[in-house]
């Protein structure tokens, strides 16, 4: 199957599965002589995992990690996914039901007590924690623990900084300085070169998705950041 009924079938642009190939977390069996890409259908079960794993918030890093670790079980890691998704599922419908409430509240309809307005809330401890150390490890866990909150922060910062930025033209010196620190921060959780650098930016404009999570820190911004990466990788080549 070529990449463009890969990307009808899934609702997955093709962008974003060029840069899933283009950092090994999806590599099709085959291309032709022309040089399209074919996924197979082993090829779409992986694809089919990456997705639910992509649902449980997991990181592309890891969800690479974890499918080419040589322990790696397709079966128990859909049971494991199923059991995880169930308790979202669970998750969400305390919420739901808290706020449904809330609206009730709203209109005079019912009372809410404090303790009734902040059921289903509950940031205490992540709630896979528990399966995804039993699968893979307290290390993989612990570490993704320890570095979160302080990663996030970093990736906050550097958004600020070229919503900035982004009315400077992409190749100024300014702007070329603020797109290096995001390549450094990327490479701080993974291993990106300069063509996944640039095809990254590409994606932050094709998947409205991250479209919408970058623009928040200021309209304009995924595109801006878009052009300075692909600057950044051709100014860079061969360095």
């Amino acid at each position: 199957m070529k990449v463009k009924k890969v990307s009808q079938l899934t609702g997955i642009s093709v962008r974003t599965l060029h840069y899933y190939d283009d950092i090994g977390l999806l590599t099709p069996d085959n291309t032709t002589e022309a040089g399209y890409r074919l996924y197979s259908e082993d090829n779409l079960a992986t694809l089919q995992q990456i997705l639910f794993f992509r649902e449980l918030d997991f990181p592309l890093k890891q969800i690479k990690e974890l499918l080419t670790s040589p322990t790696f079980d397709r079966q128990k890691a859909f049971e494991l996914q199923r059991k995880m998704l169930i308790r979202k599922r669970i998750h969400l419908d305390g919420m739901i039901q808290t706020i449904e409430k809330t609206i009730q509240n709203g209109k005079g309809e019912l009372v809410m007590t404090n303790e009734e307005k902040f059921e289903g809330f509950d940031f205490s401890k992540n709630p896979y924690e528990q399966e995804a150390r039993e699968r893979w490890g307290d290390k993989a866990v612990d570490e993704a623990n320890k570095k979160g909150p302080e990663l996030r922060e970093k990736m906050n910062e550097i958004y600020i900084k070229l919503a900035g930025l982004r009315h400077l033209p992409p190749e100024s010196p300014q702007a070329q300085a603020g797109i290096e620190q995001w390549f450094t921060y990327l490479n701080q959780m993974g291993t990106y070169s300069l063509a996944a650098f640039a095809s990254l930016g590409q994606m932050y404009v094709d998947d409205e998705r991250f479209k919408k999570n970058i623009d928040q820190f200021g309209e304009g911004l995924a595109e801006f950041m878009r052009d300075a990466m692909k600057m950044y990788a051709k100014l860079n080549n061969g360095k």
